[in-house]
């Protein structure tokens, strides 16, 4: 008989401790994913809507003009900002190798390739925006499925359950393998799982865009004012 309470409790034990890892495991795989976008989100950042910043920023040249260039687009902070890419000419050509030039003039060319990558920049805002809100998304539903574990899952309650079934019944008592209530109080804070920082803390929130055709007055007087203060630089002899 005494075997027979014993390889239940242990079945009971068994399917407790596989549904309660089941569930975690979830949470702790759809976390690491998580993470791991954060990742990828900041790589598309840096690599790809810096990378069109910094060319703005080499053909604008003026912190005024870009600034101004901020306040057109509503862009809000801004980003990837060093002086040294508008006053180097070894970066300069560097940002702009392997780029195609259009125009028959200088300032054709210069103008060409500004809407160009003004519209590389437009897809890749709503590219990351788009990764963003699936982001946020993704982390409600982690801190939802977080409060569901522990709606289900009162560990507490579990191993005050678990050492009864060891046949103590004593707050105060220890199950097999040693678990006091202050032990219990301990584990439960070691594995107490945390929903991992919100997107807004991790990556800046970008505003849309406006297409450039929108503000395309505005962006040309831009660009010609750039032109006219730097109108020996040919995008063909980089």
């Amino acid at each position: 008989m005494e075997d027979f309470a014993q390889t239940i409790a242990f079945e009971v034990k068994k399917d407790i401790a596989e549904r309660y890892f089941g569930f975690r495991k979830i949470i702790e795989e759809d976390s690491s994913d998580y993470q791991q976008e954060i990742i990828a989100s900041t790589l598309t950042l840096e690599t790809e809507i810096g990378f069109d910043l910094l060319r703005i920023y080499a053909l604008l040249k003026e912190d005024r003009l870009i600034h101004r260039f901020y306040d057109l687009t509503r862009l809000g902070e801004v980003l990837f900002f060093d002086s040294y890419v508008t006053t180097s000419p070894t970066i300069r050509k560097r940002l702009f190798e392997n780029q195609q030039v259009h125009g028959f003039f200088r300032k054709a060319r210069f103008s060409n390739m500004f809407f160009a990558i003004y519209k590389s920049l437009f897809d890749n805002v709503e590219s990351y925006r788009a990764r963003i809100a699936a982001l946020v998304e993704e982390h409600e539903v982690i801190a939802e499925e977080i409060k569901l574990f522990y709606k289900k899952n009162d560990i507490s309650g579990i191993m005050l359950f678990l050492r009864n079934l060891d046949g103590d019944t004593s707050v105060s008592g220890t199950m097999s393998g040693g678990l006091s209530s202050s032990s219990t109080i301990s584990m439960e804070n070691k594995m107490r799982l945390h929903a991992p920082k919100s997107v807004e803390k991790l990556l800046p929130i970008l505003p849309a865009i406006p297409k450039s055709a929108s503000i395309q007055p505005q962006l040309q007087d831009l660009v010609d004012e750039a032109f006219a203060l730097q109108p020996e630089f040919d995008l063909k002899e980089l």
